[in-house]
C-alpha cells in the first residue's frame, strides 16, 4: 500500500508540476493574414465605453462600426481618406481602415500590408511626411502615431490624443511585438 502511495504521489507530484511549466500567452504573436485582421483585433479588444461611432473601409467597401477592407488600387481615396502619397501607393498591396464616423480627424488609423518588406522603411518615412505635411480641414488631428507589426505592415492612426493613445495600447497588447516607428504630435 505505501509503495502504491508513493507512485500515486509521484504521478500527481510530476502533472502538478507540469503545469507550472511557463505557459503561453494567448496574445502569442502570430503573423497577421491580411491588413483587415489586425484593425479587427485591435477593435473588438475596446471596451463598449471606449468604442466611437465608426465606418470603415473605402467608398466601394464601406462596413458600420467596424473596420473595412481598402482598395489599394485607389490612389485618390487613398491620398483623401488615409493620406498615403500617390508614389507610395504601389508600394502596399493590401488595406483597411477605420475612421470617426463624424469627423476623420478625430480619429482615422489604417494598417498597409507592403509588397515588399525591404520598402516598410521607405513606405513609413513616406506616409509620416505625408501626415505631418497635411493641409487639414475641418479641424486638426493632435498626434500621428505609426507602427510595425512583423516585416511586413504598417500600422497608422492620427487624431485626437486619447483615441490615439487608447488605439496604441489595445494594438501593443493585441501584438506585443509591435514597434512603435513614430509617435508625433502634430
Amino acid at each position: 500500500m505505501k509503495k502504491f502511495l508513493s507512485i500515486l504521489l509521484a504521478f500527481l507530484l510530476t502533472f502538478s508540476l507540469a503545469g507550472c511549466t511557463k505557459k503561453q500567452s494567448s496574445k502569442e504573436d502570430t503573423s497577421p493574414k491580411d491588413a483587415l485582421e489586425i484593425l479587427t483585433t485591435v477593435w473588438s479588444s475596446y471596451s463598449d465605453d471606449n468604442k466611437f461611432q465608426a465606418m470603415g473601409g473605402d467608398y466601394n467597401n464601406m462596413t458600420d462600426n467596424k473596420p473595412g477592407k481598402f482598395d489599394v488600387s485607389d490612389t485618390e481615396s487613398l491620398r483623401s481618406l488615409l493620406i498615403v502619397p500617390e508614389d507610395s501607393a504601389g508600394l502596399i498591396d493590401d488595406s483597411a481602415s477605420l475612421i470617426h464616423a463624424m469627423n476623420a480627424n478625430t480619429f482615422t488609423g489604417a494598417a498597409f500590408h507592403l509588397s515588399d518588406p525591404k520598402t516598410l522603411n521607405t513606405f513609413a518615412d513616406s506616409l509620416k511626411e505625408s501626415v505631418l505635411g497635411n493641409q487639414w480641414m475641418c479641424g486638426f488631428p493632435e498626434v500621428l502615431l505609426l507602427a510595425q507589426i512583423g516585416d511586413d505592415y504598417v500600422v497608422s492612426a492620427f487624431g485626437n490624443t486619447d483615441l490615439i493613445n487608447y488605439f496604441k495600447t489595445q494594438l501593443t497588447d493585441q501584438y506585443p511585438s509591435a514597434v512603435i516607428l513614430t509617435e508625433e504630435n502634430l
